[in-house]
């Protein structure tokens, strides 16, 4: 879907039904099913990823698209072809996403959008910024803003030990960015959106607090590119914005012509109702529409209901956990889709839709055919809970410890290397 009025038209706030509710900060879903999320896509407006925007996507890159793609957990997405054809075109884009800075280390699920992230980065060569949320977590969850500041510090090393090419990646904080530019693209959009446009989008309520009201433009922003002007070599004559000189043309419907650098968005769907106003505000701005690819929820341990949970331990599985607490929780909390006994099991075989250790090899097993003879396995009977749950171990253990061989290494110069505000 493409313009102002279509981005609006779907921007109700959460997804809310007696089975399950979708927000920025909440996420739930029925006992037996889970999430739907073709109603997600239906009700939101966004698109499904398709094989052949898989195919192009590849032709475009010359790589093979990453697992968590080729597999369908990133599903959705708004205008990838529309980058696609941008950059065939020779135009350059920008990767933005976030991370908000509520616990002192990432989890599995925190750790989705940065590995598609990484892959984007080097298929396209191209710069990403990586906006840390301090603020929303003060808001949200209570903090102090030297507590904030702390774990914003730290996640950063987690987001390093990923592998981003530092002289191509800006990771800043928004208690410490904040100003400028920046700021001056959140108040041109805090003039656009109403408090009842804020309410139907976010379900902003009497009890919320005043600085999560004022929000969703900070993390809307950095969707354009002029919110950065120190990256010098996106404002060229050609492809830079001066909001002096933008265009004082504008459309039937108030948009002007749109300038800047192109922004694709690596999110969870869960984060789609910021950028539904963000595109829904772009154009107005004199800005392209940021496009966005989204994926499905990296379900808690206790089953596909949810997601995962910085605040449940038990839910989830931490980069910082050893790998006796690995075993540990895969075995004692990881949701099985097999049967109550061993004769039932070996008769009927396991529903691999609801077992986690199945679903959560599909986000970390790299072998398509290994996935494939272990789903075979599992469903037919032939291969044990006991047995997937001894595999997810494994992978999961050659994971964490690698992460954590990356992350010790990670030191705090290099953290502020990669927060300097400096050209890329």
């Amino acid at each position: 879907m493409s313009g102002a009025a279509s981005d609006m038209e779907t921007s109700q706030s959460s997804l809310e039904s007696s089975e399950q509710v979708i927000t920025p900060w909440e996420v739930s879903g029925s006992e037996e099913a889970g999430i739907d999320y073709d109603k997600l896509v239906n009700q939101w407006g966004c698109q499904r990823i398709t094989p052949d925007l898989v195919a192009k996507l590849e032709a475009v890159t010359a790589t093979r698209a990453h697992t968590l793609i080729r597999r369908g957990i990133f599903f959705a997405h708004r205008d990838l072809d529309v980058i696609l054809d941008s950059y065939q075109r020779g135009e350059k884009f920008f990767l933005y996403t976030g991370r908000g800075p509520s616990s002192g280390s990432l989890h599995l699920g925190h750790l989705i959008p940065f590995l598609i992230t990484k892959y984007l980065q080097d298929a396209f060569d191209v710069p990403l910024v990586v906006q840390m949320t301090d603020d929303e977590k003060i808001y949200m969850k209570g903090l102090g803003v030297d507590e904030a500041r702390t774990l914003c510090h730290e996640n950063a090393k987690d987001i390093i030990a990923v592998g981003f090419d530092v002289k191509k990646t800006f990771i800043f904080s928004d208690l410490d960015y904040l100003g400028g530019d920046f700021y001056r693209n959140i108040v041109r959009m805090g003039q656009l959106v109403n408090l009842n446009q804020a309410q139907s989008t976010f379900g902003f309520a009497g009890e919320t607090k005043l600085g999560m009201v004022g929000f969703p433009p900070v993390q809307a922003c950095p969707s354009f590119s002029s919110s950065f002007p120190h990256i010098k070599s996106w404002h060229s004559a050609r492809d830079g914005f001066k909001p002096d000189a933008a265009s004082k043309k504008t459309n039937d419907k108030g948009e002007k012509s749109a300038s800047g650098v192109r922004c694709l968005i690596p999110c969870a769907i869960d984060q789609d109702p910021y950028f539904r106003m963000t595109r829904e505000c772009a154009p107005r701005m004199g800005y392209h529409k940021p496009a966005l690819i989204e994926a499905s929820f990296f379900p808690a341990l206790q089953g596909a209901k949810g997601k995962m949970s910085a605040s449940d331990e038990t839910s989830a599985i931490f980069l910082t956990d050893t790998p006796k607490q690995i075993k540990d929780k895969i075995n004692k909390y990881a949701f099985s889709g097999g049967q109550q006994t061993v004769e039932e099991h070996r008769r009927l075989g396991a529903n691999i839709d609801i077992d986690v250790s199945y679903q959560w090899l599909k986000f970390f097993l790299d072998d398509d055919d290994e996935l494939a003879r272990i789903g075979e396995e599992y469903a037919r009977g032939r291969m044990l809970t006991g047995e997937i749950k001894a595999k997810l171990i494994d992978v999961l253990t050659d994971l964490v410890v690698s992460f954590q061989r990356r992350r010790a290494m990670v030191t705090d110069d290099m953290v502020y290397a990669y927060m300097a505000v400096r050209n890329m």
